[in-house]
């Protein structure tokens, strides 16, 4: 039986470990070549030859325009296609505005939002032949505001923003453009915030009382991605467990 994206091509930035990397195990399970684009060199190369003759690797820095275009262009030499970008590289730090310097504020605005800008710039030119499916990785953070993280909480509600506008751009080339908000998921980015015992208390009375995994936000970049979400795009996806809705 065919997978959920048999015949597809994509791109994951981020994609050597964590969310991205369940992602790159998951797309290949469903018949998917992929290319995972990161700075981690070693990781990718791992994953890339654990997952086979579907999958690849390529150094990305998202935060350079002639990363994402050589990126793309591996892309164009081994597969001949793009199909599906996940825009998933994103870095968490924290500060009170008083105390946030503008070179900490410029890193994290560099991957989170010019990264994500940047990768949607560079695939159109590939993926406009047949259309496709873009989903950037945005937050919680991106619709409910948190204390302490004036850079992480901004470059996430500009992902929001930024997905809607290449919604809007795209659709006349068949591509699709939805965003991406997890709320608490077991990470190594988030577990440098929290340890186990302060995911249990986060989580303890929200309505899926547990922290979410990297498959659990995998699975909703997959129904994305594929062609069951055919009439969505320029929309805000959930996947906190019911945070954002209340507290049991």
């Amino acid at each position: 039986m065919p997978g959920r994206l048999a015949g597809k091509v994509a791109l994951i930035s981020g994609g050597a470990r964590g969310q991205g990397a369940a992602e790159a195990r998951l797309f290949v399970r469903e018949g998917a070549r992929v290319l995972i684009g990161d700075l981690l060199e070693e990781e990718g190369r791992k994953l890339a030859s654990e997952l086979g003759e579907n999958c690849a690797f390529a150094h990305l820095d998202v935060s350079r325009e002639e990363s994402w275009v050589r990126a793309v262009d591996e892309v164009e030499r081994r597969w001949g296609r793009l199909d599906i970008l996940v825009n998933n590289a994103g870095i968490l730090r924290r500060g009170m505005i008083e105390d946030t310097s503008p070179e900490l504020f410029t890193q994290v605005f560099a991957i989170n939002q010019l990264g994500v800008f940047l990768g949607m710039k560079a695939v159109v030119r590939l993926m406009k032949a047949q259309g496709g499916s873009i989903v950037n990785i945005s937050s919680t953070a991106g619709i409910k505001a948190a204390g302490g993280h004036v850079a992480y909480v901004g470059s996430k509600y500009a992902v929001r923003g930024m997905t809607k506008v290449a919604a809007i751009e795209f659709a006349q080339y068949n591509i699709r453009v939805n965003s991406v908000h997890p709320g608490l998921v077991a990470t190594d980015m988030i577990r440098d915030r929290f340890d186990d015992e302060g995911m249990v208390c986060f989580t303890q009375n929200q309505l899926v009382n547990r922290p979410g995994t990297t498959e659990d936000v995998a699975n909703m970049v997959l129904f994305l991605a594929s062609e069951e979400s055919a009439y969505s795009t320029g929309a805000e996806f959930i996947c906190d467990g019911g945070y954002m809705t209340g507290t049991r």
